[in-house]
Formats: C-alpha cells, sequence, structure tokens
C-alpha cells in the first residue's frame, strides 16, 4: 500500500542556485541511499534542449554532490545516469541526472527501486548540505 504525503520535500534540497536545484531523491535503490537529483530550474525535456550554460551548472552540482557524498556518506565510489527518449529508459519528460553513492558488490544495476520515507530522506540531505554550506 502507497502511503500518502511522502514525495519531495523542501527539506530534500541540499543545494540550488539560480539555473538548478539538488535534492535526495524520493525513489531508492537497497544499496545505495541517498542518491541525488540535480534538475535545471527551467524546463527542457531532455539533453537535446538542455542549453550549455545549464549543463555547465548542472555538471559543478554534480561534482559538488559526489565529493560530499564521498566525505560524508563514506562511498566507495559514484555513477551519473541520465536517460533520453523512451528507447533510453526516460521515464520523467524533465531532464534530471542522478548522482549515485557507490560500494562494491552494491548491484545498483541488478536491483530496483521503491519509494523512500522523508524522514530517512532527510538524514542524508542533513549531512550533504551540511557539507556543502561548509565547502562552498
Amino acid at each position: 500500500m502507497e502511503r500518502p504525503d511522502q514525495g519531495t520535500k523542501q527539506r530534500d534540497i541540499i543545494y540550488q542556485n539560480e539555473k538548478v536545484t539538488a535534492f535526495i531523491a524520493g525513489k531508492w535503490w537497497p544499496n545505495n541511499k541517498g542518491h541525488v537529483l540535480i534538475v535545471p530550474n527551467q524546463h527542457f525535456e531532455n539533453i537535446y534542449e538542455l542549453p550549455a550554460d545549464y549543463a555547465a551548472e548542472i555538471h559543478r552540482a554534480a561534482q559538488l554532490t559526489a565529493i560530499a557524498m564521498k566525505s560524508t556518506y563514506g562511498c566507495e565510489g559514484i555513477s551519473t545516469r541520465q536517460h533520453n527518449e523512451p528507447a533510453g529508459n526516460q521515464d520523467v519528460w524533465h531532464y534530471h541526472l542522478h548522482v549515485y553513492p557507490r560500494y562494491r558488490n552494491d548491484q545498483l544495476y541488478l536491483s530496483k527501486g521503491s519509494q523512500s520515507d522523508p524522514e530517512e530522506r532527510s538524514f542524508y540531505a542533513d549531512k550533504l548540505r551540511s557539507w556543502i554550506k561548509e565547502n562552498i
């Protein structure tokens, strides 16, 4: 049974500027909790429409997020992924980039995601937000 009001919350945001917002994702993979989505604040459906200045800001935020994850989560690596068009597995029609904390044998690509709890997300968001505030 799906619980109501489990969607993204203001407190899930870890970083924001005039072009992009980075937040803890609502859908989690079992061994990669606290992964982040980075989205442009303006609507672009996919990578083909994304202007270069937005792409640069998204990747600056991804780098910042990756370094924050390595420092606060103690993960062993980082993966980013982004999908375009149905054949590319795009299922949300607004450009977004995933940043996943990675661990040896975490089976990210062999497992399925499920909805996370907002309280659990805030634990990860607080860690990343604090690190970012101290380091930018």
